[in-house]
């Protein structure tokens, strides 16, 4: 089954694969606070993933890794 992990550390919190990914199945996670003060960004439902790597194509830090 495909999955997302996102290294916390170097996520900004942009949010750029939010909005990239088809199932709408990302989002910043609140409730968290990076060492760099960022919200960042969290896999809703991993059953949903496809796998497509458009959330890792447009992340601008590289800190999401696809797993298929």
């Amino acid at each position: 089954m495909a999955h997302i992990e996102v290294n916390e550390n170097l996520c900004k919190g942009c949010g750029m694969c939010v909005y990239a990914c088809p199932k709408n199945i990302i989002a910043l996670d609140k409730s968290k606070i990076n060492a760099k003060g960022y919200h960042p960004a969290a896999l809703l439902d991993a059953e949903k993933c496809i796998g497509c790597k458009s959330c890792a194509i447009m992340c601008p830090d590289i800190a999401i890794t696809v797993y298929r």
